[in-house]
Parts: structure tokens; C-alpha cells; sequence
């Protein structure tokens, strides 16, 4: 992709997390008074199981909203700029681990929803994917989110009532597990590079 073309993918899809997840709260209170949040995670209900890919996009009040904004739709840009296949790759490991780390390690009887699970995969991966694709620049940036968000690691942790550590640890898993097995986000090689100086390339010995 094009530096333009990446550019353009990378705002794609921040914008697009942005809308979906203020259009279903805005939904959600005025049409539905505030009965989505039937759609979140109720752990080890086997007839909610498919609402691991509903419960990201709603949340419970517009602090918990905007908690999730900013650091999802910056992140959100930030793998987007890849390519739409490592933001699809990426997301869709990171709902399933946040999702069914919730549904089995939850409270029974509680409700679990919000992007929150989203937002620790997306950082997580962003932090390590350098380690993994070994890139210079991406390590150089995982350092950078790291400190800059650094006081996160507490919400992994359980002692916050009504606060879903469970969606924020799994998510957090699940986005170094996709830094761990995707290979779309490799740094792609210098068009030509293998082309300097003409002719036939030179055999590699063992």
C-alpha cells in the first residue's frame, strides 16, 4: 500500500469505531431505552455466547463511552494504517479472546459490555508487534504506547467493582496473540531492492 492509500485506510477505521460504537449507544438510549445491554457478555449462558461480537459495542453511560473514544479510535488508526487485513486479523483474535475469557472466567449472573476488551487487545498488540515482525519502527512505537499508557496494566487486575477486568486481561492476551501468529502485518520489502546492480542474483550457499 501506498503511503496515501495507508493513510487513508488507517483514518478509515478509526472513524468507523468511533461512529459504530457512539451510533449504538445513541440507539441504545433513545430507541431501545437502554435494553441493549441485553447484547453483552453473560458468562458460561451458552444462548449468549454469540454476544462475544455484540458486547464491544455497547456501553453503559457516555463516561463509559468516551473512556473508550479516544484511545480505541487512535489505536484503531494506528493498525489500520497497515491494511485493512491485519485490522480485520487483528480485531476479530482480540474480540474472541476478550469475548470467551469473560463468558468462561465471569461472574455468573453479571453482565459484561463495552469496547474496554478492545481497547487493551488493540494497545497490547501495538506494544509487542515490533518484537515479532522485528521492526525497528514498530518496536520504537510499542515503547512509545507503552509508557504513554502504561497505567492501564492496573485495569487487568480484579478489585474495581463493576469493572470487567476478565474483558480487559483476555483482550489484552489476545492482542499479543495476534502479534504472535499474523503475518499481514510484516514489514513488506523495498520494491527493486533485490534488483541493484542487474543480472541474475547471486545463489545463497549454505
Amino acid at each position: 500500500m501506498r503511503a496515501g492509500s495507508r493513510l487513508a485506510s488507517g483514518l478509515g477505521f478509526g472513524a468507523a469505531y468511533v461512529v459504530a460504537i457512539w451510533a449504538v449507544h445513541a440507539i441504545n438510549v433513545l430507541l431501545f431505552d437502554h435494553t441493549l445491554f441485553a447484547l453483552g457478555v453473560h458468562p458460561r449462558d451458552v444462548s449468549s455466547l454469540w454476544h462475544i461480537f455484540t458486547a464491544p459495542l455497547v456501553h453503559g453511560d457516555y463516561a463509559h463511552l468516551m473512556s473508550n473514544t479516544v484511545p480505541g479510535a487512535i489505536f484503531s488508526f494506528l493498525i489500520g494504517v497497515t491494511g485493512p487485513r491485519t485490522w480485520w486479523e487483528v480485531t476479530g483474535i482480540v474480540v474472541v479472546c476478550a469475548g470467551l475469557g469473560m463468558w468462561l472466567t465471569g461472574g455468573v449472573g453479571t453482565t459484561h459490555i463495552g469496547a474496554s476488551g478492545l481497547v487493551y487487545g488493540w494497545l497490547s498488540y501495538l506494544v509487542v508487534r515490533g518484537l515479532f515482525n522485528r521492526s525497528l519502527r514498530q518496536i520504537l512505537l510499542g515503547v512509545v504506547l507503552g509508557s504513554a499508557y502504561s497505567y492501564l496494566i492496573w485495569g487487568v487486575l480484579p478489585g474495581t467493582a463493576g469493572v470487567s477486568w476478565e474483558g480487559h486481561l483476555f483482550g489484552a492476551l489476545g492482542g499479543i496473540l495476534a502479534a504472535m501468529v499474523i503475518t499481514s502485518d510484516d514489514p513488506q520489502p523495498r520494491a527493486g531492492a533485490g534488483d541493484r546492480g542487474g543480472g541474475a542474483p547471486h545463489p545463497v550457499q549454505p
